[in-house]
């Protein structure tokens, strides 16, 4: 009351809502005029608009006459953007930089508390604003000199090699035929910001007439700033109490859904998320995410939230895996949506993704191939459900992204427990969707569980195959007795007495079989190249049973000249790499499964046809010795033989050699010229 007393009241306004430029008044806001630049100048001022984009370009006129215009300057931007011909299409036709642009960006989104006022008479008259635009300066000319710039160069750049344009004339031309566009295809299409650019684009500009302050036509449209009526029956919205008023003068800040920007749906600050129920944060949160250990989710929700309240809602999103909580599959694809690759239905979506989370409930490991056959869904869904928790390693398969959680699983047993049960169950109904197989339903062994590869020392494989061949003594003596008939038979003067026969016990060698351990998680069964079936045939360290060593050498044999006809240049590591892989793909009790060592590996490649190129590499590389150790097909019988062996041959003394150089150094040895494909090819 006091303050009230001391601030009297000396005057009271009439205010007045006009309405006759209702959804039609801009307030434009421009930058500081530089001294040259005037606004009233109309000769020489275009305006433009886009009304549903409330876009605006002015292009406002340069005083060239004034004392602070640089006409030096003005004359190099003007060259520099139009060249020295001057056409209708010319930016500056008079050789003279004597115009400025300028574009319009939104300053609100939400200018509904905006207004016009204009005080005249002791009468105080609004007109609310429909946009307030700022006007910032627009440099496309530059992007137009650079244009012209580059023109000028490819024109310059254009007559050097008439051969290599006569060669790019012909190119491939792939076709592709699209499928029928879902609904939800046809919405995420409609969402995205290339489309919404591409339909800003397509909308035309609007020219419009400028009037100058003096003008007579704003003179007139001046007036519609005041209201028509003065009467209180015009302006029934003034009559409010006074809470109503202030409530219109100062609306609660809450944006509407129509003014918000077209942002992708993870798009969300955390001060918003925090305003939403506990439920809703945790979802959204998952939903983002889609794996989080607990203790990462409660520090995001903030000091002082509920662990048994985050325990109860997390249970309703999400399913614990491993120790941590990956999102469920329902709440990444809802009801009645459908895959943005194939068009299969949530359902189906569904039940593949619970089939890799429960695999990744059985071992940490997962080959994408096994989900592909069990599933029958396409390669893109597989990868994508594979993203969301795991990480792809190579020669290995996709492993759980997260390590195991022991902290949360000590802590909290009675959920571990209540999981377990809810997994058992969807076991049960993969089991009958699926058909699943016994080999997906037993789980793997701790050891193979174990991030780290498993290793077995040459002792240990010498006791393995001492311990086979015991076992495999009357089969192998029995395979004898056969084989011993057959060459009697066969050979009648032939004489052996059999009582004086003895199976040869060999040594066994010193050689180390080929590590293949990396690649147990092929589902083969091998480890260190020995094939861990008990009722298998073979012996191990490369000693087999009679008659089999020609048909191991024939098959590696086989397996080395077509990879070579494939790459005709690798080093040992590839060439281990590839075999690993090739040993992967074949049934198991193959012969090659007896233990390939590297000595075996590098003399085969040499018996093929193949030298060793002794690439003089850096001494500070970074390469294993394996990657070091380079070989080459020498002779592959078509018509680039000669070139190969030059090119090998430059190899041999330098590791890095330019283009130009292995270009006329084959044409030197080879005695022709040769045109850039052909020398593309030799390359590759």
């Amino acid at each position: 009351m006091a303050n009230e007393e001391d601030d009297p009241i000396i005057q009271e306004i009439d205010v007045f809502l006009a309405r006759s430029l209702l959804e039609k008044l801009y307030l434009f806001q421009y930058p500081i005029r530089p001294a040259s630049m005037t606004y009233d100048d109309v000769t020489h001022l275009s305006a433009k608009i886009k009304p549903k984009q409330q876009k605006v370009e002015l292009e406002m006129a340069i005083d060239t006459l004034n004392p602070n215009y640089c006409r030096s300057k003005g004359e190099q931007i003007a060259l520099n953007v139009d060249g020295t011909c001057t056409d209708e299409t010319s930016t500056y036709s008079s050789k003279l930089m004597d115009k400025q642009t300028f574009c319009s960006s939104q300053a609100a989104s939400n200018v509904s508390r905006y207004a016009a006022a204009v005080y005249k008479k002791g009468e105080l008259h609004l007109t609310p604003l429909h946009g307030i635009l700022q006007l910032r300066p627009s440099f496309t000319y530059l992007d137009k000199a650079d244009a012209k710039h580059r023109e000028r160069e490819a024109a310059n750049e254009g007559g050097d090699s008439s051969q290599d344009e006569a060669e790019d004339d012909v190119k491939q031309i792939t076709v592709r035929f699209s499928r029928p566009e879902t609904e939800q295809a046809r919405q995420r299409r409609v969402q995205s910001y290339e489309f919404l650019q591409k339909r800003q684009a397509e909308e035309h500009w609007v020219h419009l007439l400028y009037y100058g302050l003096k003008d007579s036509r704003s003179e007139h449209e001046r007036q519609y700033l005041f209201s028509q009526g003065h009467g209180l029956a015009e302006n029934t919205e003034l009559i409010k109490s006074p809470s109503e008023y202030l409530m219109m003068l100062m609306p609660p800040s809450v944006e509407e859904e129509n003014d918000k920007p077209m942002a992708p749906s993870n798009v969300l600050s955390m001060a918003q998320l925090r305003t939403l129920p506990l439920a809703d944060q945790i979802k959204i949160l998952m939903k983002n995410v889609k794996v989080m250990p607990f203790a990462n989710l409660m520090s995001l929700l903030g000091s002082g939230t509920d662990s048994t309240a985050v325990l109860r809602c997390i249970q309703q999103v999400a399913m614990l895996v491993q120790g941590n909580w990956v999102v469920k599959s329902d709440v990444l694809y809802p009801k009645d949506t459908s895959s943005p690759h194939s068009g299969v239905p949530a359902e189906v979506l569904c039940r593949g993704r619970d089939f890799v989370m429960w695999k990744f409930t059985q071992d940490r490991w997962v080959v994408r191939k096994e989900v592909a056959a069990v599933t029958k869904l396409c390669p893109e869904d597989v990868k994508d459900f594979l993203e969301h928790m795991s990480v792809a390693r190579i020669n290995k398969g996709w492993e759980f992204m997260l390590p195991y959680d022991e902290d949360f699983v000590k802590k909290h047993p009675d959920i571990v427990q209540r999981q377990h049960m809810l997994w058992m169950g969807i076991q049960a109904k993969l089991e009958k969707v699926y058909n699943l197989l016994k080999e997906h339903l037993t789980p793997k062994k701790q050891e193979a569980q174990s991030a780290h590869p498993l290793l077995v020392s040459g002792e240990q494989r010498v006791n393995v195959a001492k311990a086979k061949v015991k076992q495999n003594y009357g089969q192998l003596e029995k395979e004898f007795q056969k084989q011993k008939a057959e060459m009697k038979s066969n050979d009648t003067s032939t004489k052996m007495d059999v009582s004086n026969i003895h199976i040869k016990e060999e040594p066994v060698s010193d050689e180390e079989p080929m590590d293949t351990s990396a690649y147990e998680g092929m589902n083969n069964g091998i480890v260190n190249g020995l094939h861990a079936e008990e009722d298998s045939m073979d012996s191990l360290n490369g000693h087999l049973p009679g008659g089999c060593i020609d048909r191991v050498a024939q098959e590696l044999k086989a397996f080395v000249s077509s990879t070579f006809r494939k790459q005709f240049v690798l080093t040992l590591s590839e060439l281990k790499r590839l075999f690993n892989l090739h040993l992967a793909s074949l049934p198991p009790g193959h012969t090659l499964f007896s233990g390939i060592s590297d000595k075996m590996l590098q003399d085969m490649v040499l018996d093929t046809g193949c030298k060793q190129i002794l690439v003089p590499f850096p001494p500070q590389t970074a390469a294993s010795p394996d990657e070091l150790k380079v070989y080459a097909l020498w002779e592959a019988g078509d018509t680039y033989d000669q070139h190969r062996q030059v090119l090998l041959e430059i190899f041999s003394k330098n590791y890095r050699v330019r283009r130009n150089v292995i270009q006329s150094q084959l044409s030197q040895e080879c005695g022709a010229d040769l045109n850039k494909q052909e020398v593309d090819r030799v390359l590759k």
